[in-house]
């Protein structure tokens, strides 16, 4: 299901919605940022139990929707000129697409994939492949890892997720905003990263001692 970008809501909608999602918590994270990482998408939405699109697998950046996961009615119906992102799955891990939240979101660093013909990014921290086989064995010979959970790299990249990005923006205390994403590169495929331009470390070595990080947001 393809989701069409909505535009910001008008002046009166963001003076009651506007004020709880551009409001930002501690180190100037957007509020609806760690709603995002902790909610369960892609259960059958309960208040349209009996339709064939009800999979909640939609999120609004412009209001406090309870429950956060939503579904296409609900967005027809509650959210139609609110700024909604859609969740979708890859390998049974939840992934936002690069285009529905450079805008609004900084993501420079982390390490993106093209699946689909669509770039995306995953939401949180994926489990390391471990143990014998060809995952296992690739992951363990990468040189370039997540600098919060260790997990292994395709592309100098910082982190493998959103979530351990803003990990480590909570644990230096950057500050995060809406602003140009960096971290994105050319295509592939989900085996290949992204690309390895903006928020990317250099080629050809480790990141050692304590970096200069830069500012989850612009």
């Amino acid at each position: 299901m393809m989701m069409r970008r909505v535009a910001p809501p008008e002046a009166d909608e963001r003076a009651t919605a506007g004020a709880a999602a551009g409001s930002g918590s501690a180190g100037g994270v957007p509020g609806w940022l760690e709603a995002l990482l902790g909610t369960r998408f892609f259960l059958a939405c309960a208040a349209h139990p009996g339709s064939p699109r009800n999979e909640t697998n939609m999120f609004c950046i412009d209001c406090r929707a309870t429950p956060a996961a939503f579904c296409y009615y609900c967005r027809s119906h509650r959210h139609a000129s609110h700024r909604v992102i859609q969740i979708r799955r890859s390998s049974y891990h939840d992934v936002v697409r690069v285009t529905e939240v450079e805008d609004v979101l900084d993501i420079a660093g982390v390490q993106t994939y093209v699946i689909n013909s669509a770039r995306v990014l995953f939401l949180n921290e994926r489990p390391q492949p471990r143990g014998a086989g060809a995952a296992a064995g690739k992951a363990a010979a990468s040189p370039y890892n997540c600098e919060i959970c260790g997990r292994a790299l395709l592309d100098p990249f910082r982190f493998c997720s959103l979530g351990c990005k803003l990990v480590d923006t909570k644990m230096h205390g950057h500050e995060a905003a809406t602003g140009n994403a960096g971290g994105v590169g050319g295509d592939g495929s989900e085996a290949e990263a992204g690309g390895s331009k903006h928020g990317a470390r250099p080629q050809g070595r480790r990141r050692k001692g304590t970096p200069h990080r830069a500012p989850f947001g612009s």
